[in-house]
C-alpha cells in the first residue's frame, strides 16, 4: 500500500505481489512456483483430459492458420472443416496476416461448451472465402500418444504425460493389444515430464502383485505415505520393457522405479530427469496457485527421485542436463559413477540399482551423434523440417490420399520425394541453417528423410501414425525390441 501511495512513479501492484512470490519461492528448491490464474488454467486444463474449443489440431504457416487434423465427431468435423483448410478471420475479425499471438489466437477460438463461433475458411480449390459457425464442445486432451504391435506378440504403449484420463486411454490400448496377441510389452515413457500422482499409481498397480510398494513420499513434517498395489492388475504376467531418457520426469519416473525395484520389468534408455519432489497447491481467490515442496518421493528400494540441487541455484539446477552432456553422461555409461553410498538393491532379485537422482537404466542406449548432428537440431529448433512438410502436405493432399488409402500401403510404398528434402536445404541456408561440409549433410539426410515420413503420415493419419515410423530409427525402441527377442 505504501508503494502505491508514495512511489514517485505509477505501478503495477498485481505484478510486484506476483514477483515477490516467486522471488521467495525461489529461494526454496527448483519447484515450488507460483502460477498466475491464466497460467493455471492452461496447466490445469493439459491434465484434467479436456478443455472446451472447436476441436482442431492447427499450425502456423507463413502468418496463417493450417488445420492439421480435426478431432474425430468434434465440433468442427461436424460442420464440414477439413484438414488443410486456413482459418483466416473468427467472428469476423481477422486473425492471418496480423502477427497475432498463437496463445491470442487459441483464446478466441477456445469458448465455453455450447457457444458458438464463426470462422472464416480459405479452402484449396475454392475461389471465395467460406464461412462455418461452430458450437464448441468439450474436446479430449489425448496423453496417450501411441500405440501398437511391434512384431507379434510384442505390443507397444506411448505415454505423453500423466493427466486425468491417462489410465483409462492406457486401459483401452492394453485391451485392443490384446485382442490382436500382446504377450510383452514395450511401455514408452521418454519425454513424459510427469503429471497427476494417481495416474502413475493405478498404472504401476497393473503390473504389480498385491501390496508390492509402488512408491511412498516422506517430509521433514509430512509423515510417511505408501502406495501399494491391489494385485488386480491386468499386465501381471509377460515380459515389460520401460523406456526412458533424460527428459523423463516425475510421474514417469515413479512408474519406471517401482518397475524396476519390484523386479517386474527393466528399464532401458538413459538416466531420467530426476524430479522427485511432493508439491502441495494453495489456491488464491483470484485463480492463481502456489505449489509448496513438502516431501520427497522415493522408490519401493528406498531411492530418492529427486537429483541434488542448491537452495537458491536455481541457474545451476537449470543447467543440469547441460551439465550432463559435456561430461559425457549422455553418450557413455562408463562416465556415470556412483558411490557404494548410492547402491541400492532391487527387492526380489536383489540386482543393484542406483540412486543420486533419477532412475539409471538396466540398459544404458547412449544419444547417437552420429545420427542427430549439429545441422540436424538447427533444422529442427527453427522449425524448417515442420513448415517444409507441411507445405508439401499442403500441395499433394489429395494426391497422397488417392495413392495412399491406408497406412500400411504408406509405410511399404512412400519414399519422401527428393524435392522435399531440397526444399529443407534451400530453407535451411535462407536461414543460415547449413551444413558444415557434405559429409555432414550426407549423415543427416537419413534421419531428416525418417522426419519427413513421419511428419507426413502425422498429417494424413494421427500421432500413432506418426510414433510408428519415426520408431524405425529411434535406438532406445530398437534396443527394447533387440532385448526382447
Amino acid at each position: 500500500m505504501a508503494i502505491n501511495n508514495l512511489y514517485v512513479d505509477t505501478v503495477n501492484e498485481d505484478k510486484l505481489v506476483e514477483d515477490a512470490i516467486r522471488g521467495m519461492l525461489e529461494k526454496l528448491d527448483p519447484h515450488s512456483s507460483y502460477t498466475t490464474a491464466k497460467e493455471t488454467k492452461a496447466m490445469t486444463e493439459s491434465l484434467q483430459g479436456s478443455f472446451e474449443g472447436i476441436g482442431i489440431q492447427f499450425n502456423m504457416m507463413q502468418d496463417t492458420l493450417m488445420v492439421i487434423q480435426t478431432i474425430t465427431n468434434g465440433p468442427s468435423e461436424k460442420v464440414g472443416i477439413m484438414a488443410g483448410d486456413r482459418i483466416v478471420s473468427v467472428n469476423d475479425s481477422s486473425i492471418a496476416g496480423v502477427k497475432m499471438a498463437r496463445e491470442e489466437i487459441m483464446r478466441r477460438l477456445r469458448g465455453k461448451k455450447g457457444t458458438k463461433v464463426k470462422l472464416g475458411i480459405l479452402r484449396k480449390g475454392i475461389g471465395e472465402r467460406l464461412y462455418f459457425t461452430v458450437v464448441r464442445d468439450k474436446i479430449p486432451v489425448k496423453t496417450v500418444d501411441a500405440s501398437y504391435m511391434l512384431r507379434p506378440q510384442l505390443g507397444y504403449v506411448r505415454i505423453g504425460s500423466f493427466g486425468a484420463t491417462t489410465y483409462d486411454e492406457f486401459m483401452v490400448c492394453i485391451t485392443a493389444l490384446k485382442k490382436q496377441g500382446m504377450r510383452d510389452l514395450v511401455l514408452d515413457l521418454q519425454d513424459n515430464g510427469g503429471g497427476y500422482l494417481q495416474a502413475a499409481v493405478k498404472i504401476a498397480n497393473e503390473f504389480l502383485q498385491r501390496n508390492d510398494l509402488i512408491v511412498y513420499t516422506k517430509g521433514r513434517r509430512a509423515e510417511r505415505i505408501e502406495y501399494t498395489a491391489h494385485g488386480n492388475g491386468s499386465l501381471l504376467s509377460g515380459k515389460v520393457m520401460v523406456l526412458m531418457n533424460e527428459f523423463s520426469a516425475s510421474a514417469a519416473e515413479i512408474v519406471t522405479g517401482a518397475i524396476q525395484d519390484q523386479d517386474r520389468g527393466q528399464v532401458v534408455g538413459r538416466r531420467s530427469f530426476g524430479k522427485g519432489l511432493v508439491q502441495r497447491p494453495i489456491d488464491f481467490p483470484d485463480g492463481s496457485m502456489m505449489r509448496l515442496t513438502i516431501a520427497h518421493y522415493y522408490t519401493p528400494s528406498g531411492r530418492c527421485i529427486q537429483k541434488p540441487y542448491t537452495k537458491g541455484d536455481n541457474e545451476s539446477y537449470a543447467r543440469e542436463l547441460d551439465t550432463r552432456f559435456k561430461h559425457g553422461e549422455l553418450y557413455s555409461a562408463d562416465s556415470i559413477h556412483f558411490a557404494d553410498s548410492l547402491k541400492y538393491k532391487t527387492l526380489r532379485l536383489k540386482r543393484t540399482v542406483y540412486g543420486g537422482g533419477g532412475i539409471m537404466p538396466d540398459y544404458f542406449v547412449p544419444l547417437d551423434t552420429t545420427k542427430f548432428t549439429p545441422y540436424h537440431r538447427q533444422l529442427a529448433a527453427k522449425g524448417i523440417i515442420i513448415t517444409e512438410n507441411l507445405k508439401y502436405v499442403d500441395q499433394h493432399r489429395k494426391q497422397l490420399q488417392k495413392q495412399y488409402p491406408t497406412f500400411a500401403k504408406f509405410v511399404r510404398e512412400f519414399d519422401v520425394p527428393q524435392q522435399l528434402v531440397d526444399a529443407v536445404i534451400h530453407s535451411g541456408e535462407k536461414e543460415k541453417v547449413k551444413p558444415k561440409d557434405k559429409e555432414e549433410l550426407q549423415t543427416t539426410l537419413p534421419a531428416v528423410k525418417n522426419q519427413l515420413k513421419a511428419l507426413v503420415a502425422r498429417d494424413l493419419w494421427d500421432m500413432n501414425e506418426y510414433f510408428q515410423i519415426i520408431n524405425e530409427t529411434n535406438d532406445i525402441v530398437l534396443k527394447a525390441v533387440e532385448l526382447m527377442n
